[in-house]
């Protein structure tokens, strides 16, 4: 079975460094959707050294940060499942109240219609990206 976050798809592609990149989520319902996926085909956090573990979750929060500066969501969801697709990588989602499925996840039961939001662009996330990262690694 081929591993659909193994290939890179430069049309979903945000923002990538040696060992991982951020992904649009591609759902217009939740435009404040990445995923963080890491480089190596791996399962689990514990296949990572401590070194990648850090980094990766410093994309992962500068991610988070970014979405809280541009989007001042009510809500930042994280997740890492990888029940379908066991190629490590997390969710990071902005969310609001009014959403589709607030206060459920964006898997759960519809709630309601939701006001449409504009995805922060690449440009304005990269650069928003690239300051928190430097941030994170400035206070390590």
């Amino acid at each position: 079975m081929e591993c659909p976050l193994c290939a890179i798809n430069r049309d979903e592609l945000i923002w990538q460094d040696e060992r991982c990149r951020v992904i649009s989520g591609n759902d217009p319902d939740y435009p404040g959707y990445f995923r963080v996926v890491w480089g190596e085909h791996v399962s689990e956090m514990s296949d990572l050294d401590a070194r990648a573990r850090r980094h990766f979750m410093d994309v992962v929060f500068a991610v988070e940060s970014s979405l809280r500066t541009l989007m001042a969501p009510d809500k930042i969801n994280l997740a890492s499942l990888g029940n379908k697709v066991g190629h490590l990588h997390w969710h990071v989602i902005a969310r609001f109240a009014d959403d589709r499925h607030f206060p459920e996840s964006i898997w759960g039961r519809e709630q309601r219609q939701a006001p449409t939001r504009k995805a922060p662009s690449h440009t304005e996330l990269i650069a928003r990206m690239s300051f928190d990262l430097a941030q994170i690694s400035v206070s390590c």
